[in-house]
């Protein structure tokens, strides 16, 4: 019996002809012996667990023979070297092997078929491996080159992201989604919701009424957290990043279909972490910050105190309090934990904080604009829902109605553009007690003693009352969330009530 013939190997060159360079990582023969495997049988490439690409094969011949199989499987059609034979008789490459014979070269042994795929996880990793060289080399390149006007800091920022790239495998770029994997990407959304009871398809802030209004919080999405000094935007963010936190750390214990939770990331750049370890411990012992600090505690609170502290421990969440960031410099370190603690959610308290590139003597509201362009960017990149707070302009204190609008984002510059949702937070017993009345005594008159009743009456009605405002929403409707705001705690929660009409509206 007549041995099989063998396939003619193909060496592997250097990078751009240049024999001085060591080689590029490569195996052409397990390409080619996928490559036999696949012509023996289509269904392979139904049971890969990695997403060979024809950009993975090194050998060129071997990239444009993949590129063909795939061009007939969407077809229906077979790929044999039968039918591959018209579309390569002109091939140049080929002919040097000694023309289409070279197709049922691939074929003649079958070794492929032994582990096609260990073959295709070893073409993957030494794809990423090239990607990874060049990456290198990129970096080498462009730190020598002192001719452009390029700070080290965006050199080392570039590397990072191509480096993330690689880790993701998706180096050569994302391929577009068809519409078949975007439907079922929605009808699992859809099943989420309904499974989870609340009408939550994405990653939950832990507050009911928020969840009912948003459906959680969704990949790729940019939410913008406004309202002026005091209306509690840090405290609400601290609130969501422990409730996602610990939704993944019940999740990672009980199991379950679906996670709604997720590591958390929480940039602060105007608290230190130990500020907001304190505040979210007090929160979640049900402690005011205050008795906290001073230690001023019963042997009650202490050990709630503890109780909470040893929950927290647990946590996965992670707070950079690094200040003065750079855009550039959020998104370095949001790939880096988005590497080594899959973090679903990114907090950055306050987008008013962060520093632009510097780039051209941009003005303020170029920076901002920027700054949020970056944020969404860097959500759409690592697919995670990114909360940026925001201040908000002083216009709010001029006018009689104190609820925010979209108008009064300050230096809003593509805030509101950039933005898939825009979230204020109102408080109405904040401004209730700027007017409030003197306290009136035995000698005061009548008059007096009535005016400081009906404030009274009217801050009971309101104290502990907090409203959200969707002020835009591209998934949904906008319109009103009622809160209640324990503000000793400084922690927020959902009324358990049907009736809203005390908040101002019905």
């Amino acid at each position: 019996m007549a041995e099989p013939e063998k396939v003619t190997p193909i060496k592997p060159q250097a990078a751009d002809g240049d024999a001085a360079l060591p080689k590029l990582p490569a195996n052409i023969e397990a390409e080619a012996a996928f490559l036999g495997a696949v012509l023996i049988d289509n269904r392979v490439l139904e049971e890969l667990q990695v997403p060979i690409r024809a950009e993975h094969f090194f050998e060129p011949l071997h990239d444009r023979i993949y590129t063909r199989i795939l061009a007939l499987l969407e077809r229906n059609a077979t790929a044999s070297p039968v039918t591959l034979r018209p579309y390569f008789e002109a091939d140049e490459a080929l002919k040097e092997l000694g023309g289409t014979s070279y197709l049922a070269q691939l074929t003649a042994s079958g070794a492929g078929l032994l582990a096609p795929r260990e073959l295709a996880q070893q073409i993957y990793d030494l794809a990423l491996l090239r990607e990874l060289v060049s990456v290198g080399r990129g970096l080498v390149e462009g730190a020598l080159d002192t001719s452009q006007d390029t700070s080290p800091m965006d050199r080392i920022a570039q590397a990072e992201a191509d480096l993330f790239r690689v880790a993701e495998g998706a180096a050569t770029g994302r391929e577009a989604s068809t519409f078949r994997e975007a439907a079922m990407h929605a009808i699992k959304l859809a099943e989420m919701a309904m499974q989870s009871g609340g009408g939550l398809s994405g990653k939950t802030t832990g507050l009911a009424t928020i969840d009912q209004k948003t459906s959680g919080l969704h990949a790729s999405d940019l939410i913008i957290l406004a309202g002026r000094p005091g209306m509690g935007k840090t405290s609400l963010a601290t609130n969501i990043a422990f409730n996602c936190a610990e939704k993944h750390l019940d999740w990672q214990h009980q199991g379950g279909e679906f996670n709604y939770g997720a590591p958390v990331a929480f940039f602060s750049l105007e608290m230190s972490a130990d500020q907001l370890a304190t505040r979210i411990l007090a929160e979640q012992a049900e402690i005011s910050s205050e008795s906290l600090r001073s230690g001023k505690l019963s042997r009650e609170d202490f050990n709630r105190l503890a109780s909470a502290s040893q929950r927290l421990a647990e946590l996965p969440l992670y707070i950079d309090d690094t200040p003065a960031l750079t855009i550039a410099a959020l998104r370095t370190r949001a790939r880096r934990m988005k590497r080594r603690h899959d973090i679903g959610l990114i907090i950055v308290d306050y987008l008013q904080l962060l520093q632009g590139s510097g780039r051209a003597n941009d003005n303020r509201v170029n920076e901002i604009s920027e700054i949020s362009r970056g944020l969404k960017t860097l959500a759409k990149e690592l697919q995670v829902p990114v909360i940026a707070l925001s201040q908000l302009s002083r216009a709010v204190e001029q006018r009689e109605d104190k609820r925010p609008q979209l108008s009064d984002l300050r230096e809003s510059g593509s805030i509101e553009q950039d933005a898939d949702m825009v979230w204020f937070i109102f408080r109405g017993d904040y401004y209730h007690l700027l007017v409030k009345p003197d306290t009136p005594d035995a000698s005061s008159t009548p008059d007096v003693q009535e005016k400081y009743r009906a404030w009274e009456e009217k801050f009971e009605q309101m104290v502990g009352r907090a409203t959200l405002i969707v002020a835009k929403q591209r998934h949904g409707s906008t319109g009103n969330v009622p809160l209640h705001f324990q503000s000793d705690i400084t922690k927020f929660t959902s009324p358990n009530f049907k009736d809203y009409s005390d908040y101002g509206y019905e």
